[in-house]
């Protein structure tokens, strides 16, 4: 059973940094199409970068293209978010989804692809 931690998220003013990962536990499959969403109260679940683990271009929603890096280390299981420039409507819980079926180079693949999904971690900005 593939498990999904994330961790990294905290309070931070407007144009400020933070990186979350995703750890990937439990699992023994070749690679993994990788996404990070965000919900803020009020809002749909939105994706906002995706990756695959085995090799590819990565994905970026235009709000976040610039500011936001995903990465991935191999060697530790774990997928990064940097996430510079941060925005109060950066507010929102972040979430790690990892699916080892689908190839998602370049591209954002729909919330009801994803087979695992993490706890959240929340991230608020201040203006």
């Amino acid at each position: 059973q593939v498990e999904l931690t994330e961790s990294g998220g905290g309070s931070v003013q407007a144009g400020g940094s933070l990186r979350l990962s995703c750890i990937v536990s439990g699992g023994a499959y070749n690679g993994y199409c990788m996404g990070w969403y965000r919900q803020a109260p009020a809002k749909e679940r939105e994706g906002v970068a995706t990756i695959y683990t085995g090799g590819g271009s990565a994905y970026y929603a235009d709000s976040v293209k610039g500011r936001f890096t995903i990465s991935q280390d191999n060697a530790k299981n774990t997928v990064y978010l940097q996430m510079n420039s941060l925005k109060p409507e950066d507010t929102a819980m972040y979430y790690c989804a990892a699916d080892p079926f689908i190839y998602c180079g370049g591209m954002l693949l729909r919330r009801d692809q994803y087979t695992y999904w993490g706890q959240g971690t929340q991230v608020t900005v201040s203006s």
